[in-house]
C-alpha cells in the first residue's frame, strides 16, 4: 500500500507532467498574439473584458487583477498605470440581476453591449468552449467590433469555430484547463512588465 507521501508524489508527477505537455510551439504563438494584442490594447487605451465560468470565472478576476495592477507595478522602477480591464465575472449584484432578468446566457452578452467599443478586446475563458453565455459573448463581440481570443480546453466546442484567436490546451481534464488559463495569464502578464508603454505617466 502505498503512503500519503508517496501517492501524492504519484499524483503529483502525473498532473504536472500533463500540465506541462499542453504547452508547445503552437500554443507559445498564440501566446504571443495575444500579449502584444494586450500591448497594443494598454497603448491605445482601449478596454479588456475578461469573462469564465466557475473556476474559470475566478480566473478572470485574478487575470484582471494581474492585468490592472501588476503589468504596472512589477518589475522595479516606477509604479505605472496598467491596463483597462474588468472581469465579466467580478460584480454579483449585476450577475444575479442579469441572471434573473435577461437569463444567464447573456450575462456576458449584455455587458458587453453596455460597456464595450470597437477596438477593445475580449478574452473567454472556457473548459468545453459550448458554455452559451460564452458563445453568446464572443458572438457580441464580432457586432461591436471587440477582437476575441478564447483559452479553451477538451475539444474547444463552439468557441473555437466562432473565436478571431483560439489558444486551444487539448486536455481532458478541466482543472488542467483552468491551471492553463491562469498559467497564460502569468505569462502574458511578466512579459508585458517588462515591455511597458513609456510614455504613460506614473501614479
Amino acid at each position: 500500500m502505498l503512503s500519503t507521501e508517496a501517492l501524492s508524489k504519484t499524483y503529483g508527477e502525473i498532473y504536472l507532467s500533463k500540465l506541462s505537455k499542453c504547452f508547445n510551439k503552437k500554443i507559445y504563438q498564440k501566446i504571443d498574439l495575444l500579449a502584444l494584442d494586450l500591448l497594443n490594447a494598454w497603448e491605445n487605451k482601449k478596454s479588456i473584458f475578461l469573462c469564465g465560468n466557475g473556476g474559470s470565472g475566478a480566473n478572470a478576476i485574478h487575470i484582471a487583477n494581474d492585468l490592472l495592477y501588476g503589468s504596472g507595478a512589477c518589475g522595479g522602477g516606477t509604479k505605472l498605470p496598467g491596463l483597462r480591464v474588468e472581469a465579466l465575472t467580478a460584480n454579483q449584484g449585476i450577475i444575479t440581476c442579469l441572471s434573473n432578468d435577461v437569463g444567464y446566457e447573456n450575462v456576458f452578452s449584455h455587458q458587453l453591449k453596455v460597456k464595450g467599443e470597437r477596438g477593445d478586446l475580449l478574452i473567454a475563458l472556457s473548459g468545453s468552449g459550448n458554455s452559451q453565455n460564452i458563445i453568446n459573448a464572443i458572438n457580441t463581440a464580432k457586432e461591436i467590433g471587440i477582437k476575441s481570443y478564447a483559452i479553451l480546453g477538451f475539444k474547444g466546442g463552439k468557441c473555437l469555430e466562432i473565436c478571431d484567436q483560439s489558444i486551444h490546451v487539448e486536455i481532458d481534464d478541466m482543472q488542467i484547463a483552468e491551471d492553463a488559463q491562469t498559467i497564460i495569464g502569468h505569462i502574458c502578464m511578466q512579459w508585458l512588465t517588462k515591455n511597458k508603454i513609456k510614455n504613460l505617466r506614473p501614479i
